[in-house]
């Protein structure tokens, strides 16, 4: 008997949690309200249900557990409301479905009718590799999206994301982040308005308005996509990147971080501040490293140190940068370039800016106000972004138009022709020279000067000719302007090409090929 009596309080203990948990199933599993899609309640240590006062809520405490479709919920204590199908849970509230989704937070409401969970107070998601962080969270199992609007984070391996609002869809891996956008990187942080973000691959769609910036310098864009693993990018809508002195502007720019590359398809502005120059073309390409860039399609090189900017198109341009300090620019096929004080054309064009000297190749022309100089090979040496003078090379001409059909001309094997200011003072010719000249009286020309010798130098005043000195032993005629012939009036090799110069900047695009017959018999033998 004293046994029996032993027994009764545990007894009376097991009975009473079956009699909690069978009350609970069978408060559950009620008819009027079981569905395919109810609550279950799974586990409680305590549950009070009084269906007289409240017959809508049942208290659970202790442990309690819950599952409604493939989800497990879990918490300290809940208030379970059979009428709506749903419940409150709080303290050390956990969601879970599957092996991958794992969500806790202080206080849960969950409709079981509408599959939505209303998380609030320390919200931790994750889902593998995944964790999103926030105070406020819904989490819709139907569509498995969760998403936050008073502030949050999504952190994985390689960036921690945060933004005002924000989604996560646990089956596409996609979230989407608005209103102050921050990505922090080890190598960047991305500042935007509205971003999307592959949780599986790294990368981030830029949708609005954003900033990238890095130790290498800041990249703004509205439009396009960053891989952040592999540093690989293409911005859309005229992104902009940042670099030192360096400003690249493109419709669309393809961007390699790792190797520094970019490549620009339409529009392509490439602007260096410190050295005050500028690239253009439809295509271009640059190379941050090796510090070199290219451009073609309508490619347009401007140089501005000066007071006056030099304009000059061919079909491909080059730029790169020599010994870290200076610039080499090349240019291929049909240059034009334009400055208001100097002008020219040739196939193909050099500048180096250590010696600043311009290195004109195959058919140059320059011009300067009234004069034309034309020859082999032109060498322009600058000084101070203005031009000091030009060397022409194995065979030189130098013409001055001085209305209706007359013209000074020079010609020889070696031509250097001085600037003073933006017009030429001095030309010195040597080997051959030769020239044509048409002295003024009282403002009048009267007759033709045809000079002979070794050596020629003229100096000019105000575009006229002032002196002309000719050696060593020097042969010339007189003609009346009366008397001459029309074949008197120009040396060989002479030709006047006013159709091909530049008018403007604009015009340096203008393709004009030479007149056929207008390209002098010279010497190739002179190579850079």
């Amino acid at each position: 008997m004293r046994e029996h009596t032993a027994l009764m309080p545990a007894m009376t203990t097991a009975l009473r949690g079956l009699l909690v948990a069978l009350f609970a199933l069978a408060a559950v599993y009620d008819s009027t309200a079981q569905t395919r899609d109810s609550i279950y309640l799974l586990h409680t240590n305590d549950w009070v249900y009084n269906k007289a006062i409240n017959p809508d809520v049942q208290v659970l405490k202790g442990d309690v557990s819950f599952r409604h479709d493939s989800a497990f919920m879990y918490c300290d204590s809940a208030y379970l409301y059979d009428a709506s199908n749903s419940f409150e849970a709080f303290g050390n509230v956990r969601m879970e479905q599957g092996d991958t989704l794992f969500i806790y937070s202080d206080w849960l409401h969950y409709n079981g009718n509408t599959k939505l969970g209303k998380l609030r107070h320390n919200v931790r998601m994750i889902n593998n590799n995944v964790t999103l962080l926030t105070d406020s969270l819904n989490y819709d199992r139907i569509t498995n999206i969760g998403y936050y609007f008073t502030g949050g984070t999504i952190i994985d391996e390689e960036n921690r994301l945060s933004s005002v609002f924000g989604q996560y869809s646990v089956d596409t891996k996609l979230a989407v982040f608005k209103d102050s956008v921050i990505v922090k990187n080890e190598q960047f942080t991305l500042y935007s308005d509205t971003l999307n973000y592959e949780t599986d691959n790294k990368i981030a769609t830029i949708l609005g308005p954003s900033e990238i910036v890095s130790d290498s310098g800041i990249i703004y864009s509205s439009r396009g996509w960053y891989d952040t693993a592999a540093g690989v990018s293409l911005l859309l809508d005229r992104s902009q990147i940042v670099s030192g002195n360096r400003i690249l502007i493109g419709d669309s720019i393809s961007y390699h971080k790792e190797l520094a590359l970019y490549e620009t398809f339409g529009n392509m502005i490439l602007i260096d501040t410190a050295q005050m120059v500028t690239l253009k073309g439809n295509y271009g390409y640059y190379d941050e490293l090796r510090e070199f860039a290219y451009a073609t399609d309508s490619a347009c090189f401007m140089e501005y140190s000066g007071g006056d900017t030099l304009y000059m198109h061919a079909d491909t341009i080059r730029m790169e940068t020599i010994d870290s300090a200076y610039r080499e620019i090349k240019a291929y096929y049909g240059v034009r370039y334009y400055r208001t004080d100097l002008q020219g054309a040739c196939d193909s064009l050099q500048y180096n800016m250590r010696d600043s000297i311009l290195y004109m190749f195959s058919d140059p022309v320059i011009w300067n106000e009234s004069y034309q100089l034309y020859g082999d090979t032109i060498l322009i040496f600058m000084n101070d972004s203005s031009a000091d003078y030009a060397h022409i090379k194995q065979f030189a001409f130098a013409v001055q138009h001085l209305g209706e059909t007359y013209y000074n001309q020079l010609k020889g094997n070696d031509m250097k022709a001085y600037f003073e200011g933006s017009a030429i003072r001095q030309v010195d010719v040597s080997g051959n020279a030769e020239s044509i000249f048409y002295p003024l009286d009282n403002g009048l020309m009267v007759e033709l000067n045809h000079t002979k010798s070794a050596y020629l130098t003229i100096w000019l005043q105000n575009g006229q000719l002032d002196k002309l000195k000719a050696w060593p032993q020097p042969e010339g005629s007189l003609t009346p302007i009366p008397d001459l012939f029309p074949e008197q009036k120009t040396l060989q090799d002479f030709y006047w090409f006013d159709y091909i110069r530049p008018t403007d900047k604009d015009d340096i695009y203008h393709k004009v090929a030479r007149k056929s017959g207008e390209s002098p018999k010279r010497s190739n033998k002179f190579v850079f």
